[in-house]
């Protein structure tokens, strides 16, 4: 085939907008039955349309992002990030700047977020997220107290916070570099 004639995969695959929906649905804390009933769908129709077994109408797509009180060009924003593949390289060198103590490492629109934390860190303040962490410990070593409790991390150690798990840590060694990766709702994070 020529590649003139070649499709963008993005219009030959099928539309995955079902997750962004349900993502949207959760994050608004809501029930199928409520959306179903301010769009006028019904709750086997919207279950299907979020489990990827039907496709909506851009009709009831609109219902849909209605009664999610958001747009229909958000949601299709949403449901092409699930089929992005995104690289992050490293700073040169591989480290980062002596200036630099906190990096992304995934940008854009996901339900996933990802930070490198570089130095000695102690925010001094304790955190409390509504969706699950994980911590992992690259290099050097830190000090995590949750729930009451201390807990020392070394080198290549992995400590997961379900949500609601009031945390606070630092990092104990030079050097020390800790990857956090959290779940969130949909969050959208700087190109830059």
């Amino acid at each position: 085939m020529a590649a003139k004639d070649a499709k963008d995969p993005k219009e030959s695959a099928p539309l995955r907008v079902g997750a962004a929906v349900r993502r949207r649905r959760r994050v608004l804390d809501l029930t199928l039955a409520t959306v179903a009933e301010r769009s006028g769908l019904s709750v086997p129709s919207l279950s299907q349309i979020e489990n990827e077994r039907a496709r909506p109408s851009m009709r009831s797509l609109h219902r849909v992002a209605d009664a999610l009180q958001t747009t229909t060009g958000r949601l299709l924003a949403a449901s092409d990030a699930a089929r992005t593949v995104r690289l992050v390289r490293a700073p040169h060198g591989g480290a980062l700047p002596p200036t630099a103590r906190t990096r992304r490492l995934v940008r854009g629109q996901h339900q996933l977020q990802a930070l490198e934390f570089t130095g000695e860190q102690d925010a001094g303040r304790e955190f409390e997220h509504r969706n699950d962490e994980l911590m992992y410990v690259a290099d050097g070593a830190a000090e995590v107290e949750a729930e009451g409790r201390a807990y020392r991390l070394a080198r290549g150690d992995t400590l997961f916070l379900s949500g609601g798990v009031r945390h606070r840590w630092r990092a104990t060694a030079p050097d020390t570099r800790i990857i956090v990766v959290t779940v969130s709702d949909h969050i959208e994070t700087p190109e830059a």
